[in-house]
Order: structure tokens, then C-alpha cells, then sequence
């Protein structure tokens, strides 16, 4: 039986909306959210939800079982802001100085309109559909946390299929994904040289480490385009450089690191092998050591292609053939909704809402201090997310 969840939202639209400005006045970092934990939890309040919390973040599992047997589809809205002063002169801006400003508070709400919406519809679900709302998203890997602490042990089974809409700027109501990688694994690459420290008036009797990093430094971008794949990219930035305090002193070390996002596993374990063969290589050449650490923070968000196509079709019957979009290529950003997608079959899907009076081509972007998000699209994100957990479990 097919449900009308896009118009049985719109009766959501004001709740919605009151409850996204009121997570964007008061923004919360990392794995410590007690008032967007109280808001979920207020807002789920009266549903026929088995709900469960997390014990080293604020995480809420809120479990709907259906009336029927059937598969178990997992939703994700993650919470987290971010530590960014806010400039949009919006009437509902921040008051903290942190920021919505990757719009997880919509994220957040749109779930909670999904998870009413089914809820509704309780006796005729097959299947279940387990909210997973999480913290920690921006670089602490709240789900992996979630996956560490149970949170399949609490659903009671791993799910078979698991969907996540992103907001973006863009063209108001457009959603966006596609088969296979859609964004970079996000790594760090840490280089120390080590040498031997001086008076900067007799380099002769010291060994200037800040010379092989300088040229390491240099080096690494030709690495990159003579040994991989123009067609398997990487981006690697190196953002960060340490050595001396005193201009007239050579010292014992220097660092460097560096930001490198991969699309594939394949680069993502050869190029700390490359990147190690060079530093030493280096090193050696100006008589000192090299230490390299290589951190995999995010792996690469890989849709499976059956979930996918699944998505493009229903959300093109639902929102109409010119609202669903596929993108052409991979996005460099990360996301640690790749851990869930490692272990369940599933899609993560963008949803542009730039306001209507701003130019999508010239908008500011997730994580500016300028950003703007629509929530008027709130009620089609809630139905979206609905109408993927209810025709999924249609399917068995």
C-alpha cells in the first residue's frame, strides 16, 4: 500500500520549522549534546518508539517495529554544529558562537518528522525502522561510537538497508547522489624530520632538518601525479608547518601536516606507503631521519548501486522526475556516515535548499559563516526520508 507522506507532512511544517530554529539558536559541539539530546527526545516524546541513549555521547536509537514482518531500515540525522561565529543576521542565529553551519540542525529535524510520520502509520510498516540520531559527525566519528557502543545490538538486528540526506546549498528542492563513491575518505599526514640542532651562524655544525621538509613539502604534490591514477584523484594540502622559535637558531626538528582525501580503499593504503618511501628518501639525502604517521579518519562514502537506483526511482515517483539529480562525480568532502555504509547497504543522498532570493551558483557553503538553508524544505526532507523506510520495506 502506498502512503502519501509528502502531503501528510505539510501538516508538520510549523512544528518543523519551530523546532530547526530552535536547535539553530543554541548549537552544540562534538560528542556532548544534552539540549539537542532533550529536544529529540521531548520531540519523540508519546511515539511507539523503543528508545535508547548513548553512554559515552549523546546518541538516541529510537526503534519503530511495524505491524508487519519485514526488513529493518536505518535513518541518520547527525546533530553536531560546528565552532564557527555565525554571520547570517538570521532572527534565529546562534546566541552561543558556534554555528549550525553544515545544517545538521535540519538534519536532525527532518529525521524527527520521518520517525512521526511512520510512526503514524505503525500497524500497516513491515518491517522495522530504527532513527539514528548522532553526534560527533564534524571529525570525531560519532558513528563509528554508535556502532562501538551497540547501536545494532539495540535495534536487535543489523539493518539491511540504511539512507542519509545531507542539506547543500543549491537549486531549492533538488536531490543529489549517486552510484558507488560519492565522497573522500579523509586522511592526515604527519612528516617529522629529524636533525640536529644550532647556532644559525654555523649550519655546518648542525643538521637542518627544515630543509628536507621544505623539499618533502614540494616533492609530495610530484608524487602524487607520477604515481597515481588521474582517474582514482587525490587531494592532498598541506596545512600545517612547525619548526623553530628563534630566528637564529637551526633546530632539531621540523614538522609538517597535511590534509588528503582519497576515493578509493586502494589509494587510501598505498599512499602512506608512498608518501613514507619519500620522507625517508629525503631525509637520508640531507642526513636526517623521517617519522611518518598516517591517520584514516573518515573512510570513502561508497553508495551501493541496487540501494541507489532504488533511491533515484523512488524519489523521482514521489518529488517528481527534474527533483532527483545524479551527480557526475564525487565530492573531496567526507563523511562518517561511510562506517554505517561499510557494514549495511544503503545511500547517502544531498538535498540542495538554497533560499529562493539567493543565486545557488554564488551561495555561501556548508561550513561558512554566511550559509543559509530553506526550511520550508523541511516537510519534503521528513517525507523523503519516510517514503524511503516505507517502500524499502515493501520491498523485503
Amino acid at each position: 500500500m502506498s502512503t502519501d507522506f509528502k502531503t501528510e507532512a505539510l501538516s508538520l511544517t510549523t512544528e518543523l520549522r519551530d523546532l530547526r530554529r530552535e536547535l539553530h539558536r543554541n548549537p552544540e559541539l562534538g560528542l556532548e549534546l544534552p539540549f539537542t539530546q532533550q529536544k529529540i527526545l521531548d520531540a519523540l516524546e508519546g511515539l511507539p518508539l523503543e528508545i535508547a541513549t548513548g553512554t559515552g555521547l549523546s546518541s538516541v536509537i529510537a526503534v519503530l517495529r511495524g505491524g508487519k514482518p519485514g526488513p529493518t531500515v536505518l535513518l541518520r540525522g547527525d546533530m553536531d554544529a560546528l565552532p564557527v561565529t555565525e554571520a547570517t543576521g538570521l532572527d534565529f542565529a546562534s546566541i552561543n558562537g558556534n554555528m549550525h553551519a553544515c545544517g545538521h540542525d535540519l538534519h536532525v529535524t527532518g529525521l524527527v518528522g520521518a520517525a512521526k510520520l511512520l510512526s503514524a502509520h505503525q500497524a500497516e510498516l513491515a518491517g522495522t525502522v530504527a532513527f539514528m540520531f548522532q553526534p560527533g559527525e564534524e571529525g570525531l566519528g560519532g558513528a563509528k561510537s554508535m556502532l562501538e557502543e551497540g547501536m545494532f545490538e539495540s535495534i536487535g538486528t543489523t539493518p539491511d538497508a540504511a539512507y542519509a540526506i545531507h542539506v547543500a546549498p543549491g537549486v531549492p528542492g533538488t536531490f543529489v547522489s549517486r552510484p558507488g563513491t560519492i565522497m573522500a575518505g579523509a586522511n592526515t599526514l604527519h612528516v617529522t624530520m629529524h636533525g640536529k640542532g644550532g647556532h644559525s651562524s654555523r649550519p655546518e655544525d648542525s643538521t637542518d632538518p627544515i630543509r628536507p621538509l621544505m623539499e618533502f613539502g614540494q616533492a609530495l604534490y610530484s608524487m602524487i601525479t607520477g604515481t597515481f591514477s588521474v582517474f582514482d584523484p587525490i587531494v592532498a594540502e598541506v596545512t600545517q608547518l612547525e619548526a623553530g622559535n628563534a630566528v637564529n637558531i637551526i633546530p632539531p626538528t621540523a614538522k609538517l601536516g597535511a590534509s588528503v582525501r582519497t576515493l578509493s580503499t586502494e589509494t587510501t593504503k598505498k599512499f602512506p606507503k608512498a608518501a613514507t618511501r619519500l620522507a625517508e628518501s629525503i631525509a637520508a639525502a640531507h642526513g636526517c631521519t623521517a617519522g611518518v604517521v598516517w591517520n584514516e579518519q573518515y573512510p570513502v562514502t561508497i553508495n551501493d548501486a541496487d540501494e541507489t537506483e532504488f533511491v533515484a526511482a523512488t524519489l523521482r515517483e514521489t518529488f517528481g522526475a527534474d527533483r532527483y539529480v545524479q551527480a557526475p562525480d564525487p565530492i573531496m568532502g567526507s563523511e562518517d556516515f561511510s562506517f554505517v555504509l561499510n557494514e549495511v547497504p544503503g545511500a547517502f543522498i544531498f538535498l540542495f535548499i538554497s533560499p529562493d532570493d539567493i543565486d545557488p551558483t554564488t551561495a555561501a557553503t556548508n561550513h561558512s559563516p554566511e550559509v543559509l538553508f530553506d526550511d520550508a524544505y523541511l516537510p519534503d526532507q521528513a517525507a523523503a526520508l519516510a517514503t524511503l523506510a516505507w517502500e524499502r520495506s515493501l520491498r523485503g
